[in-house]
């Protein structure tokens, strides 16, 4: 175990185990069990108590459908829903590629530990096949009545304004996977009705700010330019008009312009990229001075990247943590103390508590 300082608290971080494959999301089942997803298309339950006593903490837990786990596509986010089931994303095998995928199960746990899961039932599949294997966005959050989840561009910038799939695209749905009737586009024969906003090239984050009612999403940008995005209903966020990033083959700007009117902008914007994985919305006892603030896993520049929010829940600045630790911050979870988790591409799973 290791002490480290931010701005306002010294934290310590402890490695809590290693587990099998690159551990994409990640939920609680009780207090002292996690649930956490493998991208190569495994289910894994891990034991705390366990973990700490340096014994065998992780199960398999069976029951999974065929996932398509090519490239960046797998088994990928999990969190529990509040109707209590786990709501999960996954690549589905669909005409030889996959499609980003909602569904929803039960998990339980018996007196002796074992967990186990039943009713799988997919939720909704998107309409975003691709022949690529890049771009599935793939994050969860609720807000008090509706699901959202982001779908990437799938690797085709051409989907970014194109309405009529789900790709490039955050999906808001009912919890049975129905669609809202107050969606901004069910109305409209040009959009698809699960729509909720578009013009989002690979949105690997979803936040819900519960004291303010936002919804946040953060997302990859092409070589710079990542973005968060605070969602409204109906905006287009202009992927691949509007860019802050650069083409991966040269020097040129991507897109016609950084700003545009009619399309929403950014209110944070990474140049260089982070790669940002992830996104929390802190609200726990832990650490007081970082309530209300979003965190982000950042994959390419390898940290914990700590966005401070202001009293009207707007990005005032940035704090970038645990930059010597050298892993690819994938998800991120906290526990009802307060205390943060996150896990690393590296199969690592770590926890971050008040220093004492």
């Amino acid at each position: 175990m290791s002490t480290f300082s931010s701005q306002d608290h010294s934290f310590e971080l402890e490695k809590l185990i290693q587990v099998p494959g690159v551990p994409w999301g990640m939920a609680w089942l009780n207090s002292n069990t996690l649930i956490v997803t493998l991208r190569r298309g495994e289910l894994v339950s891990v034991n705390l108590t366990k973990a700490k006593q340096g014994k065998q903490a992780w199960q398999n837990i069976s029951g999974l459908p065929a996932v398509w786990a090519q490239g960046q596509g797998g088994l990928l986010d999990v969190v529990k829903g509040p109707d209590g089931y786990f709501y999960f994303t996954y690549s589905k095998p669909q005409n030889g590629s996959g499609v980003t995928t909602l569904a929803k199960a039960q998990i339980q746990q018996n007196e002796i530990g074992q967990v186990s899961m039943s009713a799988w039932q997919d939720v909704f599949i998107s309409d975003s096949a691709s022949s690529s294997n890049r771009h599935y966005g793939s994050r969860i959050t609720f807000d008090e009545s509706y699901i959202y989840f982001s779908i990437g561009d799938r690797g085709d910038r051409d989907n970014g304004q194109n309405t009529l799939n789900h790709a490039a695209t955050i999906v808001r749905l009912n919890l049975d996977g129905s669609i809202p009737n107050s969606n901004p586009f069910v109305a409209n024969d040009k959009v698809a009705d699960a729509i909720y906003s578009y013009g989002h090239r690979n949105p690997q984050g979803l936040a819900y700010d519960t004291k303010h009612q936002h919804v946040w999403a953060i997302e990859h940008g092409p070589r710079g330019g990542d973005e968060l995005n605070l969602l409204e209903a109906g905006a287009n966020y202009g992927w691949p008009i509007t860019s802050h990033g650069k083409e991966y083959w040269g020097p040129l700007k991507v897109g016609e312009a950084e700003t545009k009117e009619g399309i929403n902008s950014p209110l944070k914007v990474y140049e260089p990229s982070i790669a940002p994985g992830s996104l929390l919305y802190y609200s726990g006892e832990a650490f007081p001075a970082w309530q209300g603030d979003l965190f982000s896993g950042a994959l390419k520049l390898q940290h914990l990247n700590r966005i401070i929010m202001d009293e009207n829940g707007m990005p005032a600045g940035e704090e970038r943590l645990l930059e010597d630790l050298n892993e690819r911050v994938r998800a991120l979870l906290s526990d009802s103390q307060g205390n943060l988790y996150f896990s690393a591409d590296s199969g690592n799973l770590y926890k971050i508590s008040p220093a004492r």
